[in-house]
Order: structure tokens, then C-alpha cells, then sequence
């Protein structure tokens, strides 16, 4: 069920929590050639906080003018935002449409399901601000015909809403991130243990920096308007296999232990509402089925170089477990 338009990717990945996973930035460049766009460009970024949005204002901010759009300019800023830090809420009509005017591009990253009126209010500033290009960040679980899990059917919601604002537009749809493995960074360090559910079943997870890179070309570079991308890593991994390499990494042995499903679920329970507990368990149970193990070429073909592997994103991340 892929859109008009849409291109395939490749990567390892884990089943892990909603939302964006915290992670460490990288020293990716973000094309061929060293991005080939102008530095006329100037770029907004809503959700600059967050891992993808972060890394791009971080790839962005020496060659394009880019606002990073925050609640709290001080706070992003203590936390190593950079760019232009403007004040702006999804729920202020007046800050948005003040944060977005005169920019020619703009990555949309909200992650709340609960909330899909900031997707709205987002775009219709934009609308009135006239941005050039929106880029919406997504997940690939929406080409999935099986999953109609709340989180996934808000993402699909936010797409359509993006096709009709009338604006030109393009899709990222990532796999699982990575990052996502910084979850059992302490649990690594105090127990050398690794726990997760279904740890035989593998994912195409990609590196956000990968993200991040494409995100960063999509924004300032023409020719990507009404693209679907899905992105991946090189193959699809699975925790044991994620758990090896992270020993391999550290150099001291690692154990991994099965986390079995109704302790999974009271984990996720203690920690989200139910509806978003409930898409977790739902996506580990695709996830077994095999639905996540597609890889595609879009990171080389957008970016220019091949996507990292997730012993690449060990080895540039090996300071959290250790």
C-alpha cells in the first residue's frame, strides 16, 4: 500500500515505545557532494527538539538560515538546540503563524496521537504563511494494511491532512529508529542484560542520522515535492542480534533475556496510556509476523551513500552503555 509517488529504503531495527527515542547527534553530512543546495534557503523546523529534528537543524544551521521552534527558547538552547531558537506552541494560532513567516521550508514533526489538531494547526499557519515546501516526518507502518493501532492511524490521518492543505509536500516514513536500543542502556550498564519481547523477530531499523540526512536534502534541494520515501538501515536485525553487537562494541559480554509478553505489556502500561500501550503490543505482534523486515535503497539514492548498519550506530553510541 504504498502512495503515489512513494520510494522504498532499507534497515535493521527493535520494537520499542511511541514517539521520537532521545539520541546523540553525529557528524553526517546530509549529501553527495556536501548537500549541492543554497544557502538561501531558510528552513523551520517544528519539533527541534527531538532526535530527527535536532540533527537536521544541527546539519542545516552552518549554510541555511534555520529556526529551531520550541516552547521554551532558554531550555532548548541549555539542551544544545541550535539554530534560531523561536518561541512557538502547537496550541498559540499567533506564535505559529509568526515562527513561519518567510520561510520557504518547513519539517513537521508532532508526537502526540492524542492531540492531532497540532498537525492541523501547524499546517494551517503554514498555509497562511505561505511556506513553500512542507516535509512531514511519518512512519513506514502506515504502507501496513495489518496495522490500525491508534498510533499508526493518526499518522496516517496527519498525511492525508498534508496532501490536502494544498501546499507542496513530501513524506519521510523511517522504520524504527536505532536510537531505540538507548532504552537498554542502563539495564547494559548496571546488569549487562538486554530484555525485549519477541527478541527473535527482526526490524529494518534505521539510524536517525540517516533520517536526519534526507530530511536535510528534502528541505533545500528542489525536486522532491509529492515523494513518499521510505527509509530503512542496510537489513533487518533483531535484539539478540542487536544485543551481539552491542557486546562486540563494548568488549565484555552482554546477556539477552526474553521478555515475555504479559510483562511487556505491564511495563509499557506503567509507562503510557493504554491506547498507545496497546499500539505497542500490536506492533511487536507485526513485527513477529515479519512485516518490518523490507529494506530499500532510498538512503543511498536520496543521500547519495549507503545507510548505516546498527553496529555503525553502536560504535558512535557506545558512551551511553558504558
Amino acid at each position: 500500500m504504498r502512495g503515489a509517488g512513494s520510494v522504498t529504503a532499507s534497515g535493521p531495527g527493535s520494537a520499542s515505545g511511541p514517539g521520537s527515542a532521545s539520541a546523540s547527534g553525529s557528524g553526517f553530512g546530509f549529501g553527495a557532494g556536501g548537500g549541492g543546495g543554497s544557502g538561501g534557503v531558510r528552513v523551520v523546523v517544528a519539533g527541534a527538539s527531538g532526535t530527527v529534528g535536532r540533527l537536521v537543524v544541527g546539519m542545516l544551521e552552518a549554510r541555511y538560515e534555520v529556526r529551531a521552534l520550541t516552547r521554551d527558547p532558554q531550555a532548548a538552547a541549555r539542551a544544545g538546540v541550535g539554530g534560531e531558537k523561536v518561541r512557538a506552541d502547537f496550541a498559540d494560532r499567533r506564535s505559529l503563524e509568526r515562527a513561519l513567516a518567510g520561510q520557504d521550508a518547513l519539517l513537521l514533526i508532532t508526537s502526540d496521537p492524542l492531540r492531532p489538531d497540532h498537525d492541523e494547526r501547524v499546517l494551517r499557519a503554514a498555509v497562511r504563511a505561505g511556506v513553500g515546501h512542507v516535509v512531514k516526518l511519518s512512519a513506514l507502518a502506515v504502507t501496513d494494511p495489518g496495522a490500525g493501532d491508534v498510533i499508526t492511524c493518526w499518522q496516517r490521518a496527519c498525511e492525508e491532512r498534508l496532501r490536502a492543505c494544498g501546499l507542496p509536500w513530501t513524506l519521510l516514513r523511517p522504520r524504527a529508529f536505532m536510537s531505540k536500543a538507548l532504552g537498554w542502556a542502563e539495564s547494559v550498564r548496571r546488569r549487562g542484560v538486554v530484555r525485549a519481547v519477541y527478541g527473535a523477530s527482526v526490524n529494518a531499523c534505521v539510524d536517525p542520522a540517516d533520517v536526519a540526512a534526507v530530511a536535510a536534502r528534502v528541505l533545500t534541494i528542489p525536486g522532491h515535492a509529492g515523494r513518499c520515501y521510505e527509509l530503512t538501515g542496510p537489513e533487518p536485525v533483531c535484539a539478540r542480534e542487536q544485543t551481539a553487537v552491542l557486546a562486540r562494541v563494548l568488549g565484555r559480554p552482554l546477556r539477552f533475556e526474553e521478555l515475555g509478553v504479559q510483562e511487556a505489556w505491564r511495563l509499557w502500561r506503567e509507562r503510557y496510556p493504554e491506547p498507545y500501550a496497546r499500539a505497542l503490543l500490536e506492533s511487536a505482534e507485526r513485527q513477529r509476523a515479519g512485516a518490518k523486515a523490507g529494506v530499500s535503497q532510498t538512503v543511498r539514492q536520496v543521500t547519495g551513500r549507503a545507510p548505516a548498519d546498527f553496529a555503525d550506530w553502536a560504535r558512535r553510541h557506545a558512551g551511553f552503555f558504558r
